[in-house]
């Protein structure tokens, strides 16, 4: 029997409401400030990510090991060419977009605070 009900990821960053902003743009849903050091997105289809201020959080090297990318987040698409146009229109970063002509399914890239993230085909 589980002990525990999921309840959020957390993000860290150095400016939560500028991140918090990007991601509610690339995914909809509700934003919601609790201050100025804590934003949660309510995502459609239930699911919550919060972006908490560290001003200190210095962003992995991807794809090197040795500086741990802790971890990132996945997000289907079911139109590549759009989804990766809107999420570069809002400053994401490409870090490896060879997807082997389709056969990976996958594109990697990082948010305006430097977490990678991928767009995976639905």
């Amino acid at each position: 029997m589980p002990v525990a009900t999921y309840c959020l990821v957390a993000v860290d960053c150095p400016d939560p409401a500028a991140l918090a902003g990007f991601y509610a743009a690339l995914l909809g849903g509700d934003l919601k400030q609790d201050s100025d050091d804590w934003y949660d997105l309510y995502a459609p289809g239930g699911h919550r990510i919060a972006f908490q201020r560290a001003e200190d959080q210095q962003p992995p090297q991807w794809p090197r090991g040795d500086n741990s990318q802790q971890l990132h987040l996945d997000f289907e698409v079911t139109d590549m060419s759009a989804a990766e146009s809107l999420a570069l229109s809002l400053g994401a970063v490409p870090l490896d977009l060879d997807d082997q002509d389709g056969q990976r399914g996958f594109r990697v890239y990082a948010d305006p605070a430097g977490h990678p993230f991928c767009l995976c085909r639905a």
